[in-house]
């Protein structure tokens, strides 16, 4: 019974973010903020805070496991490349958040490893959350996971942007290359800043 509460109460938070199945950067911007979510993070150096504590910068979010080593570097490295294509502002005024799928060995000392490992400077947030905050995480962003018999996970490779309040604005499944649009609605998140 608890699991299908769980289960009503992802789904209706992504009916009323308004997260589609959509994988590109485009389409209109969902009003509820992921903001609401009480789901406490600790990131990589063993700082807890919730996602409401991101507001006020964009933020770019997405999934990861430290121990992956295709995929996961790859979203690494195409959100490194999204913001250099943004330009300085873009460097400087958004922020990324990285969150474990797999919370049982991403320790605080795994995370701290892994963002050294890929020259995570101060605007990366590498983090994890217990196992029901790790799936209400991933039900808000609309990325799903699961843990293959050998340890490693399959996970959607989904890089999304999040507004000033934690609103998403736009979505993206390229990895590899930057995405046009997920650099133009970088910029513009920037933009609106000033």
């Amino acid at each position: 019974m608890m699991c299908m509460n769980f289960l009503r109460r992802a789904f209706l938070v992504l009916l009323l973010a308004g997260v589609t199945a959509s994988a590109n950067a485009s389409g209109p911007a969902p009003s509820a903020s992921l903001y609401q979510s009480e789901v406490a993070l600790t990131d990589q150096n063993g700082r807890v805070f919730h996602l409401a504590d991101l507001r006020g910068q964009p933020v770019l979010v997405s999934m990861f496991y430290s121990s992956c080593q295709m995929v996961c570097p790859m979203i690494f490295e195409t959100i490194r490349a999204t913001l250099a294509k943004g330009g300085k502002p873009a460097q400087d005024g958004v922020r990324v958040l990285m969150v474990t799928v797999d919370p049982e060995r991403d320790s605080v000392a795994a995370l701290k490893k892994t963002a050294t490992a890929h020259n995570a400077d101060d605007h990366w947030q590498l983090a994890r959350a217990n196992a029901s905050g790790t799936r209400e995480v991933a039900a808000l962003l609309g990325v799903q996971y699961r843990r293959l018999a050998d340890g490693d996970f399959n996970h959607s490779s989904t890089i999304l942007l999040l507004d000033t309040e934690g609103r998403i604005t736009a979505r993206t499944n390229t990895l590899g290359t930057v995405d046009p649009k997920l650099v133009d609605a970088v910029r513009k998140q920037v933009a609106a800043q000033r």
